[in-house]
């Protein structure tokens, strides 16, 4: 039987936690490369980024650029009940950047001002990735969907563009009576 350890040989440190609690988040991740064992850089990025903004994320999901395995992401989130569901990659111009048009099927309404200043802003701060998004932003029962491009810069411009306006929608649908 091994001797349980001593308090020496372990710590508990306080975890911070954001100053208040805006809603839960999933993170989707779509790409070929990542869904097929290779490592993920987007999905634990914009948990770092979402977490600082004050939502708590349920996991991160990866699929492939498939629009079926897509569709099957943003739906399981949104019955799910999450607050909001960033889908990073999968919005360029290949045949394999199918997630707008998964996206597009889920929305019962589109944003399109988030979706313009997301590539506004990147376009700003010099990521061409982000002027070729196709991404879309919209609302879908009460779950805010946003895609954003898969690069690091426009994950990371993305999100800071994101973050007040996703706030302040939130709170407008939190607020209604359903």
């Amino acid at each position: 039987m091994a001797a349980p350890l001593s308090p020496s040989t372990y710590t508990v440190a306080d975890m911070e936690q954001p100053g208040e609690l805006v809603g839960r988040a999933l993170v989707i991740v779509v790409d070929d490369r990542t869904a097929h064992g290779e490592e993920d850089h987007s999905g634990p990025l914009v948990t770092e980024l979402l977490g600082e903004a004050g939502f708590v994320v349920d996991g991160v999901v990866v699929v492939a650029s498939d629009e079926v395995e897509i569709r099957n992401a943003l739906n399981t989130a949104v019955i799910g009940g999450v607050d909001l569901v960033v889908s990073v990659g999968g919005t360029g111009v290949t045949p394999r950047d199918v997630t707008p048009e998964a996206t597009r099927e889920l929305l019962d309404r589109e944003l399109l001002g988030i979706s313009e200043a997301l590539r506004a802003s990147g376009l700003a701060a010099g990521i061409v990735d982000a002027g070729l998004s196709r991404g879309l932003a919209g609302i879908s029962g009460s779950t805010l969907v946003v895609n954003i491009a898969g690069s690091r810069a426009a994950v990371r411009d993305g999100m800071a563009t994101l973050g007040p306006l996703a706030v302040q929608i939130i709170g407008q649908l939190s607020s209604l009576e359903i």
